[in-house]
């Protein structure tokens, strides 16, 4: 690596110490989940081919959280889209909010006697979507094309979104009343879920005795630099047996051959897409990269692989009936699947 590019790089991983040092300030006992959020923020996933030279193919991981209200889920978001210099808005989910409301409408003007686009939240760089599971299926559709394309169709249009473009969706577990539980298809648009848990009790007395309204938390790093730490990310190298594990783990999931493992046949309907691996590979280079390393090990797969699988298996009825979760079914797929074969 030449000096300069040495240079570069130390100047980002102090950008990614920063990062820590502001949400720090207001998110207590939540290392996990800032870790794995600032993982899905500086992946590079590929979501796209590429059409010309200027457009971007690949961008932000999506990420979807999910716990009972009052647990800092928006509040950890809120975090670290203040540490950025971007555009960031807020979309609060409920039954009557419309697609129009996400993504704009056309609007006419009786001035000069023709419509106009008015653009939604949807643009702008960072988008959390609060309570997501709150909205009708209609209204969380809104969310996909500009989720898989980075782009927005209104009336005969199509406009490019923001770069970097990340969504981040909060929601309450569907136990709870008033909630539309998210299709297969816009679940597998996010890159990871993350299940927020209650705090321990001493970060819980520590939570308790912090005045959080006495902290500021500064904006430390620009899109571009964000830009530039994914395009690092995308470097790390990635052996072909690496590779073969991620397939591995992928075929594990699905129950459509004799030699499924035995908790897959009994547990799982239907297991992880080709677009899950991909964004495996993505994660974990980002995982080996926050360890210092410009390769990646099986332990990086395995670090990031429950939480970019557990919104992907469907589970059988007798998994529910037996209470038997999502993430204790990829915890016994990973004791399992062999690292090398």
């Amino acid at each position: 690596m030449r000096e300069e590019e040495t240079k570069t790089v130390e100047y980002l991983w102090g950008k990614l110490s920063e990062i820590r040092a502001e949400v720090g300030k207001v998110i207590i006992g939540q290392a996990a989940l800032v870790d794995h959020l600032l993982i899905a923020l500086f992946s590079k996933v590929t979501y796209s081919f590429k059409s010309s030279k200027e457009e971007s193919s690949s961008g932000c991981g999506h990420v979807l959280l999910e716990g009972v209200p009052g647990l800092a889920k928006t509040l950890a978001v809120t975090a670290i889209s203040r540490t950025i210099s971007a555009t960031f808005r807020r979309i609060q989910f409920t039954p009557d909010l419309l697609p129009a409301d996400i993504i704009g409408t056309r609007v006419f003007d009786l001035a000069t006697s023709s419509f106009h686009i008015e653009q939604g939240p949807i643009f702008a760089n960072i988008i959390l979507a609060d309570e997501v599971n709150r909205g009708t299926p209609k209204t969380q559709s809104a969310l996909l094309e500009a989720m898989q394309e980075r782009q927005v169709t209104i009336s005969e249009q199509t406009f490019k979104l923001l770069e970097p473009f990340w969504v981040l969706a909060t929601q309450n577990p569907l136990e709870e009343e008033g909630v539309y539980a998210l299709p297969e298809a816009q679940l597998d648009r996010f890159s990871m879920k993350i299940i927020v848990d209650y705090p321990s009790a001493e970060n819980e007395e520590q939570i308790l005795t912090t005045p959080l309204g006495q902290y500021e938390v500064r904006p430390v790093i620009t899109p571009e630099e964000v830009r530039m730490i994914q395009d690092l990310t995308g470097r790390v190298f990635v052996g072909d047996e690496i590779y073969r594990y991620i397939a591995r783990l992928g075929r594990a999931t699905r129950n459509s051959s004799e030699s499924s493992l035995a908790v897959v046949r009994e547990m799982v309907l239907h297991g992880a897409s080709t677009r899950a691996l991909q964004q495996i590979v993505a994660l974990a280079r980002t995982r080996a990269f926050f360890s210092g390393r410009n390769y990646v090990l099986h332990k990086d797969v395995k670090h990031i692989a429950t939480e970019a699988l557990q919104h992907r298996l469907i589970r059988t009825l007798r998994s529910e009936a037996e209470g038997i979760t999502v993430p204790e079914i990829v915890s016994e797929i990973l004791k399992k699947v062999p690292l090398y074969g």
